[in-house]
């Protein structure tokens, strides 16, 4: 059931771009809740002016600050916004900016904020949890410091990782990512979908190319490499009709509510890459004629998300194995909920509700006198 005016939330803030789908249909479902619209705060006028400040009980959403070229900017500097270099000054440039919004009731935690958005940290805390993730040389405290291709060469070696992912730290929406694949021969080849200009220059394309030259591939990891590169075993994905396919879950409050299957011809399932939408009926099939359970699949993604307790809602990524008796946590993202028109899980409590309102129904849920995610001192950017 969804939340009503006069047991929701007293007031809702959304700090995001306004014109972002995100922003409004977060806003759709709070107005469809019989509630009082939100806030909207603007990216562009905290990083402007130098944050901003909520009431006692406002309850305070951060969402994406992507897709505005005039917030890219402010975050990573002047250039092209399909440029992929600059994650790292943008990792730092947003923090900041989270750090300088004062009061209110958090939805997301500052401090996990900054784990979620690096990979390496990330990979690194749901490992010492015991959830299930690929082999990582660079994840946690001890984790190596890749400085370019021949770091990667070198730790290939080592680790024997044939294949592996090669991936910005501070990365997102497979940006930067190549998926590396060696021989026998020795012959390298890479697909991803940065492509290098003349320049050097590296941008974002929505079309997926393989490199199979090592002269090239190591450029683009040259490149990339000062702003933190994460590498992780590449898992044998299960397949659904011939198609690699891996599991978007959303996390709500500690309950799995949602899940898409997505698949893919290539290594990335990325729906943006080509990736499509996937039937979730069969991979719950697959899953139990492999003799396992499909809620202890899901119980992978609710480990990782309990990793980040003052966060209310995550989208972890599954990797299924071949087979589909077992699965792996590839990435958990603080702004994993965009999956319009999707309803919820049987059984999870969401029924009927996208993910936007099943947040707003684990609110009416959580509601308390001391609320579980008010913004303590350290985290209020005084």
């Amino acid at each position: 059931m969804s939340p009503s005016a006069s047991d929701g939330p007293a007031r809702l803030a959304v700090v995001g771009n306004p014109e972002n789908r995100r922003v409004t249909l977060f806003a759709d479902a709070v107005r469809a809740a019989g509630l009082p619209a939100p806030r909207i705060v603007p990216w562009a006028g905290v990083l402007r002016d130098g944050g901003a400040d909520f009431a006692p009980d406002e309850t305070v959403r951060i969402d994406s600050p992507g897709e505005n070229q005039d917030v890219d900017r402010l975050l990573r500097g002047p250039g092209e916004p399909t440029r992929v270099e600059g994650s790292a000054r943008w990792y730092t440039a947003f923090l900041g900016a989270v750090r300088t919004l004062r009061g209110g009731v958090r939805l997301d935690d500052p401090e996990e904020l900054a784990v979620l958005f690096d990979k390496r940290r990330c990979h690194g805390v749901l490992a010492a949890a015991g959830v299930p993730v690929p082999f990582s040389p660079t994840s946690g405290p001890a984790g190596a410091w890749v400085r370019g291709w021949d770091d990667v060469r070198g730790l290939m070696r080592e680790h024997r990782m044939a294949r592996l992912f090669v991936k910005l730290a501070h990365g997102s929406s497979a940006s930067g990512v190549l998926a590396v694949e060696s021989a026998a021969s020795g012959r390298i080849r890479a697909t991803t979908s940065v492509e290098r200009a003349p320049d050097g220059t590296l941008f974002n394309s929505l079309k997926v190319r393989r490199y199979d030259g090592e002269r090239d591939i190591a450029a683009i990891v040259d490149r990339l490499a000062p702003d933190g590169l994460h590498l992780e075993r590449w898992l044998p994905k299960a397949s659904q009709q011939g198609r690699a396919a891996d599991l978007r879950v959303v996390v709500v409050d500690g309950r799995a509510t949602h899940a898409v299957v997505r698949t893919s011809a290539s290594p990335m399932t990325n729906l943006h890459l080509g990736g499509r939408r996937g039937d979730l009926g069969l991979a719950r099939q697959a899953v139990e004629a492999a003799g396992a359970r499909w809620a202890d699949l899901l119980a992978v993604a609710e480990r990782a998300a309990a990793c980040f307790p003052r966060t209310l809602c995550v989208g972890v990524d599954l990797l299924p194995v071949t087979g589909w008796r077992r699965a792996a946590v590839g990435e958990v993202n603080a702004f994993g909920d965009l999956l319009p028109r999707l309803t919820g899980l049987p059984g999870s409590g969401a029924e009927g509700l996208d993910t936007y309102a099943a947040q707003l129904a684990a609110l009416t849920r959580r509601r308390a006198p001391h609320h579980p995610h008010r913004t303590d001192p350290a985290h209020a950017g005084a």
